[in-house]
């Protein structure tokens, strides 16, 4: 029976994965969103719930919003 998790074995060390940056972090960083976006991270990280977190989660979800009206011809 299989473990629950990952399977993958790691080969790298935290050093080289610390310098490289988190392909979700560079996508939102292409956005012109990461402003918002690290407001609702710190955000959760205090409340450690969402729902707490509102007015972030909105100005993060409407400044995505405008980005994708802005690509679309």
């Amino acid at each position: 029976m299989a473990k629950p998790g990952h399977t993958w074995n790691r080969s790298r060390s935290l050093e080289e994965d610390e310098d490289e940056e988190d392909p979700v972090d560079a996508m939102i960083s292409r956005t012109g969103c990461m402003a918002q976006h690290r407001e609702l991270q710190e955000c959760m990280a205090a409340r450690q719930d969402w729902r707490h977190c509102q007015p972030q989660v909105r100005a993060f979800g409407e400044c995505m919003a405008r980005r994708q009206r802005a690509k679309e011809p």
